[in-house]
């Protein structure tokens, strides 16, 4: 009758009965904070005030919005989605079909990788990439949950491995430093090594999704596709220039001040300025935007006050203290429910970088009185941590990825996006970081 047992699974038996995450997420919340012996009032009291840690991301994330569709109407959009088309050719053979599936998904995993990485701007690409990419999609009627799982791989399996951007926040700046502080004797070095086989998981997880399980057709609506794309008879590349210079200069403003909403205001002032969007119709254009992504914000507003409640019910420890009771020395059995139970944190929070610091403490003594090696330590840790990222309906690596591929009202955030990656992702997790855990 763990709090934090309770609530994550309420939460996700909620949102797989289409529950709308918002209420499940706040449901779940008050559950496990009366359930930690919290009165209503005092879970309530708690879940507000962990709100305001989702509004920074919520306005981010309506800015994009508000962005994506000033692209959209510039007509960049339709240029790259009418080059992907005329590829196909008039009459498309199954195997040019096939090709261009192949360089397609390839090329949405690259820049999903080098938005971790190479310049990490983390999910700003997929609300303006993915949705002029719908109309291509629909075409080659390939499967989106295929394509959530590479756009969710590249999100989270980089960040694990490639200690650069994204990956050296966490690899370096979290779980590094949470193990020195918690008494490991690690080093950068390790870090790659040590995660290397957890990452092969995911791998494997996603050639399963790609060559397996959505690898059959799949037909999409296209009347309701063109209904989010506006249409343009004629290219004008002055636009097009317009946008081009908008969107170097949000990317420019992002970076130098890591704030998203600085980046994606100044791309929207750029466009109506440079008259793609007319002043008069700069506040609907803004307005489409926000509507797009207004779900997404609410969930991550929640997710932050469904945060805080776990945290402060202090189930986690009272958790890890059960778990040391239940197995003994057995060191196998131990690193599988170690992992477990930080599938179990990370899917309630929904983000692997404010899980570590969580676990941390409670893990590291449990590790160093079974005997596991500091390689071993880093990989049960960094995979306890990051397992639940991927399947989590709160966390934005399923967010995102339904942002883009939701845009036309196909593609279902729990079913299409959070199921097909907690399935190749996190029972894949489970297994080679166990693997880790006993060989390392």
């Amino acid at each position: 009758m763990n709090p934090v047992v309770i609530a994550v699974c309420l939460m996700l038996a909620l949102s797989l009965l289409r529950i709308n995450v918002v209420v499940a997420l706040t449901l779940s919340a008050l559950v496990g904070g009366m359930a930690s012996g919290m009165s209503l009032t005092e879970a309530v009291n708690t879940f507000a005030g962990g709100l305001g840690g989702g509004a920074t991301i919520a306005l981010s994330y309506a800015m994009l919005g508000a962005f994506a569709i000033a692209i959209a109407r510039s007509g960049i959009t339709d240029l790259l989605a009418r080059k992907v088309i005329a590829s196909l050719g008039g009459n498309a053979t199954p195997g040019r079909m096939l090709w261009v599936k192949a360089l397609l998904l390839g090329a949405i995993l690259l820049v999903a990788i080098s938005s971790q990485n190479l310049i990490p701007v983390h999910i700003a690409f997929i609300p303006i990439l993915i949705p002029p990419l719908l109309h291509v999609m629909a075409k080659l009627r390939l499967d989106r949950r295929a394509v959530a799982c590479v756009l969710t791989f590249g999100l989270t399996a980089t960040y694990m491995l490639l200690p650069v951007g994204f990956g050296g926040i966490f690899l370096n700046n979290i779980l590094l430093a949470n193990l020195l502080e918690n008494g490991v004797q690690a080093s950068k070095a390790m870090l790659p090594a040590a995660m290397a086989i957890p990452v092969a998981g995911m791998l494997l997880g996603l050639l399963v999704a790609l060559f397996i399980s959505y690898r059959k057709p799949r037909d999409y609506d296209e009347e309701r596709i063109v209904a989010v794309e506006p249409e343009h008879v004629s290219i004008n590349y002055l636009h097009v220039a317009i946008a081009l210079v908008a969107i170097v200069v949000a990317l420019g403003l992002q970076l130098y001040s890591d704030s998203i909403i600085l980046g994606a205001m100044a791309g929207f002032i750029i466009f109506t300025l440079g008259g793609v969007i007319r002043f008069r119709e700069s506040q609907d254009a803004f307005t489409q935007g926000v509507k797009m992504m207004s779900l997404i914000g609410f969930i991550m507003i929640a997710a932050a006050g469904f945060a805080a409640v776990i945290k402060a019910t202090d189930g986690v420890g009272s958790l890890v203290q059960a778990v040391e009771a239940m197995i003994g020395d057995n060191r196998s059995l131990a690193a599988l429910i170690m992992l477990v139970v930080g599938l179990l944190i990370t899917m309630g929070i929904g983000s692997s970088f404010s899980t570590i610091p969580i676990i941390a403490p409670i893990y590291v003594p449990l590790c160093l009185a079974l005997g596991f090696s500091p390689l071993a330590t880093v990989a049960i840790i960094g995979t306890a941590g990051a397992l639940g990222d991927a399947g989590s309906p709160a966390s934005d690596s399923t967010l995102g990825p339904t942002s883009g591929l939701n845009a036309d009202g196909q593609h279902d955030h729990i079913w299409d996006s959070v199921v097909p990656t907690f399935l190749h992702y996190n029972l894949p997790l489970i297994a080679f970081g166990w693997l880790a855990a006993i060989s390392l």
